[in-house]
């Protein structure tokens, strides 16, 4: 059990169910006949979100929720943020929650961006006073310093979810919510989110995170619950449910599907076959680049693929990935039978000891495996007077493909 003094959101038997309309109402007249008809079960249709889920945060820690679209894992986070109210069960929170949830909602986009700071810092508490003492802050975090003083009707969605991004951070919050919120935005203004989630790690923030992001989710997550059809499935650690997640989109008639993910192994719907992985090294005596070489061939026809890599320390926890779509690469029509070849190249800055990669490759659905070959390589590092940790960046990194001629 967990100390009491430790646990800072209890959710005990939180089911939630949605009364939906079972007769559409079309015209005027069928608006007012029908008030005289009730409200009965014959004319509203109850949908179950959430059944009966429960679990503990503790201080401190960064909890994942992840499922399949329409699971309810959005829902559940709506409920901790007190947006709705659970049909039963109960929420008990120690501490100020923020919610990152549908950023931007409450801007004005007649408004310019400098009045949507003001008039977003109110709706989190702040008073004129502070938004000014963090105006800069939130400026310079989103880059927009030239585009301050336009409508925010004149902004692309990517610039106002980083403006929306930036006033949001700024809140005193002893627990956050995060929902998918960095889904717009380039590839530098995530890797500037995703660095600030390491500075809450760091900070001993607690975080509740929902994503389909398994990358994310091993990277930052401490614990993670698995939504699915209205109800937690499984809680445990990231390396393990995100492997349960992404099994979950694999075909039943897939014969690979029973290989389980342990080192070594293969597994995956077997439509693309990683023949190899290479590596510049496998021990190094001064820090400077690895390169992981991976080899596919196609087995069946593929329209798209993503390949990445990920590295995990000793004790098999991924503090480090990089793909193909993060670095705008497409890799698409793929026949039957071809060949190719991509390198991954990233700065070696990391502390001493013995590592691990593994190799995927999947769709542009990430839970669409083609396949995933756990612990493929290894290597590991010994430098005399090495003070490095876990700091590697994708902003560095270089990624390669080349498709082999027969």
């Amino acid at each position: 059990m967990s100390d009491e003094n430790d646990v800072v959101i209890s959710v005990d038997n939180v089911s939630k169910v949605f009364r939906l309309p079972h007769e559409r109402q079309s015209t005027i007249k069928s608006m007012f006949t029908n008030v005289f008809k009730g409200t009965g079960s014959k004319y509203y249709e109850p949908q179950q979100a959430l059944k009966d889920i429960s679990f503990e945060v503790k201080k401190g820690e960064f909890f994942g929720i992840v499922g399949r679209n329409g699971s309810g894992k959005s829902t559940l986070l709506k409920i901790l943020a007190e947006i709705y109210q659970p049909t039963s069960g109960s929420i008990e929170t120690k501490g100020k929650l923020v919610p990152f949830i549908e950023l931007g909602v409450g801007f004005n986009p007649e408004l310019t961006g400098r009045e949507n700071v003001y008039l977003n810092g109110a709706m989190l508490g702040f008073s004129k006073e502070e938004v000014e003492q963090r105006y800069g802050k939130i400026v310079e975090f989103a880059e927009l310093e030239q585009h301050m003083d336009q409508k925010l009707k004149n902004y692309s969605s990517g610039m106002q979810v980083r403006l929306a991004f930036s006033v949001a951070i700024q809140a005193d919050a002893d627990i956050l919510l995060i929902d998918e919120v960095l889904a717009v935005g380039d590839a530098d203004f995530q890797k500037k989110c995703y660095d600030y989630f390491y500075l809450l790690k760091k900070q001993n923030k607690t975080v509740v995170f929902v994503s389909h992001d398994m990358g994310a989710i091993r990277s930052y997550c401490d614990e993670v619950v698995l939504i699915e059809q209205s109800e937690l499935q499984q809680q445990g650690k990231p390396r393990d449910i995100s492997q349960l997640y992404s099994k979950m989109f694999l075909k039943e008639d897939t014969p690979q599907q029973v290989a389980e993910q342990t080192p070594g192994r293969k597994w995956g719907n077997g439509v693309i076959n990683i023949q190899s992985v290479s590596l510049a090294s496998d021990s190094f005596s001064t820090l400077s680049e690895q390169t992981v070489g991976v080899s596919l061939k196609a087995v069946e026809k593929v329209n798209d693929m993503v390949v990445g890599v990920a590295v995990k320390n000793k004790s098999g926890d991924a503090f480090y990935g990089l793909n193909t779509a993060e670095k705008n690469i497409s890799i698409s029509n793929c026949r039957s039978g071809e060949e190719l070849t991509v390198k991954f190249t990233f700065p070696l800055n990391l502390s001493n000891g013995n590592y691990t990669v593994d190799v995927a490759c999947h769709g542009l659905d990430v839970g669409n495996v083609y396949e995933w070959w756990n612990d493929a390589a290894h290597f590991s590092v010994n430098v005399p007077e090495n003070n490095s940790s876990y700091n590697l960046s994708a902003k560095n990194a270089k990624v390669s493909v080349a498709k082999n001629k027969k």
